[in-house]
């Protein structure tokens, strides 16, 4: 299958890839790295008269460190930029590690941060990761600018506080205190596939007690779930909370069933998989 006839827009700014937006009162799409887009359109699940393509505008890919100890990650840069960058790994090693679970290595060099969030998948790993570092994602509109808190920009599956003429721009990530624990895991079917669940964790303690405790739970949920009942059930129960906080998260999650997995089978790798992340998060944090 082919998809049906659209005019092609290639947008050399922000201000003219927004004003095409505008221009086709809200039947235009973007294209990026086109790993979701273009199986999409070509199975006609999507029909758009217009596409914008940005690959050409400059300035909107790269890394940069802030000086709060943090990340601003332009929204044309690859998955596998963010995978390999030595900032990253250092500042976000969680972020590093998520990065390596995207798809496969073909889709990686092509796929982009504003794509996927844009996307708002919510079984994809940066959704989910956004979320968990308590990002801030900036867009661009004919009307200005906006910065958006990623726990605020998901509202949906697939489905995020965008408006029509709005486009992704960059995605701003506040440093870590020093000693942060971290853990990543997810479960697919196949090596590549979406996840059928996934967990990641932020921890920071001292001694045995938690003083700080993230965690983001991914295809469990219409969108990338912060679970603060799993969090604060960590917090009071310090070490010994885990399995507390891993039967929270089980709690919080509200996964449906598809052809992957039922919904019981979600929530209990929900569970399975916090205690997990937990677990190396707590092991790894200094204090």
């Amino acid at each position: 299958m082919k998809p049906a006839p659209f005019d092609y827009v290639r947008a050399t700014s922000v201000d003219e890839a927004v004003a095409a937006l505008a221009a086709a009162n809200g039947e235009a799409k973007l294209l990026a790295g086109g790993q979701s887009l273009v199986p999409m359109l070509n199975f006609r699940l999507i029909d758009a008269p217009v596409f914008v393509d940005i690959n050409g505008i400059a300035g909107l890919a790269g890394i940069d460190e802030t000086a709060d100890g943090g990340l601003r990650i332009g929204a044309l840069t690859r998955h596998y930029d963010v995978e390999t960058s030595a900032a990253v790994k250092q500042r976000f090693p969680v972020l590093s590690e998520a990065m390596k679970h995207v798809a496969h290595l073909a889709i990686r060099n092509r796929g982009t941060i504003g794509g996927s969030l844009s996307h708002a998948d919510p079984a994809a790993e940066l959704p989910a990761m956004s979320v968990l570092l308590d990002a801030t994602i900036e867009t661009a509109s004919p009307s200005g600018g906006r910065r958006i808190a990623a726990g605020d920009f998901f509202v949906a599956p697939l489905t995020t506080v965008l408006a029509d003429d709005e486009m992704v721009i960059a995605v701003e990530i506040p440093g870590l205190a020093a000693g942060a624990g971290w853990g990543f895991e997810e479960f697919a079917q196949r090596r590549g596939d979406f996840a059928v669940a996934g967990a990641a964790a932020i921890v920071l303690r001292d001694g045995d007690r938690i003083t700080e405790a993230r965690i983001a739970l991914m295809g469990v949920h219409d969108v990338p779930l912060r679970a603060a009942g799993a969090e604060q059930a960590l917090v009071s129960g310090g070490k010994g909370g885990v399995d507390a906080a891993a039967a929270a998260a089980q709690a919080e999650a509200a996964p449906s069933n598809d052809l992957h997995g039922s919904a019981d089978y979600r929530r209990h790798l929900a569970g399975v998989l916090t205690r997990r992340v937990l677990t190396a998060a707590i092991g790894r944090a200094g204090g």
